[in-house]
């Protein structure tokens, strides 16, 4: 008798030991909200992609050109370490991915860094066809395997107008086009002019998002919280309509009444 319980608990410690790691995975993941209308990206993609221009378009310069991030990825500026699946944005001009993934990326015109945890940048390119990608990569610049597909585009004209007029600090929410939307739909976070970061970095001058969905026959609603820096989110709630307002958190303060909250309102079969 007492060699089986002696066993038991021999069994029962190492089956904890081994959970322990699993644990604190979960603890730790990326995708933190507890709420079934928030769901995984499907297929697990993971991309750094553009969210304003396709392949093949004409644009003309100065042109504000928008980035997102799939997967469960976060941004993450390069001033304090972050864990997990963080990094920052890079824009390629008219270069392919590096061939060796353990270098550092360097600093050139072909390899734009966004270090503060942008999302956006304005091109002022001259007339011509360019290729253009997105590259994620760490606090060292080392790069994760998370990009974008080469995308080819033509400035046809450069404009006299001021590139600091296209922008304006703010924050918006992109939806699938068409109603009503099928489930799970992806909602996309942007930020104009400020710098996305994990909370745990405690970088002044940063944010995260924050999504409120909210069913307008009473049945239901979800907040739910972005602290690792993500941009994007897929939902699947029950048929119905519903009212997003996504909102910016300040990473040092917590408070959200900094920027004005960007509203939708979205149809679901």
């Amino acid at each position: 008798m007492l060699f089986s319980r002696v066993a038991t608990f021999a069994i029962a410690a190492a089956f904890t030991a081994a959970l322990a790691p699993l644990l604190a995975h979960a603890q730790t993941a990326p995708h933190s909200n507890i709420h079934p209308w928030d769901v995984p990206t499907p297929r697990l993609k993971s991309e750094a992609y553009f969210t304003n221009i396709q392949d093949g378009d004409q644009i003309e310069t100065p042109f504000v050109l928008k980035f997102g991030l799939s997967g469960g990825w976060g941004l993450a500026p390069v001033a304090k370490p972050s864990s997990g699946k963080a990094g920052h944005h890079h824009l390629l001009v008219n270069r392919e991915l590096p061939l060796n993934f353990t270098e550092a990326l360097p600093f050139n015109d072909q390899y734009i860094h966004f270090g503060g945890g942008q999302m956006e940048t304005v091109l002022t390119f001259e007339p011509g066809t360019y290729t253009l990608r997105m590259l994620l990569a760490n606090q060292k610049h080392l790069p994760h395997f998370v990009y974008s597909k080469p995308t080819t585009i033509t400035v046809t004209k450069k404009n006299a107008t001021d590139p600091k007029s296209l922008q304006r600090k703010g924050i918006s929410l992109m939806l699938p086009e068409g109603e009503p939307l099928r489930t799970p739909f992806r909602v996309q976070f942007h930020a104009s002019l400020l710098n996305v970061g994990h909370l745990s970095q405690q970088q002044p001058d940063t944010g995260h998002f924050k999504l409120t969905v909210v069913a307008l026959n009473g049945k239901g609603s979800a907040d739910l919280n972005y602290p690792n820096g993500q941009t994007e989110t897929y939902l699947s709630p029950p048929a119905g309509a519903y009212r997003l307002q996504l909102e910016w958190v300040d990473n040092i303060t917590g408070k959200s009444d900094l920027i004005a909250p960007a509203l939708a309102q979205v149809q679901v079969r």
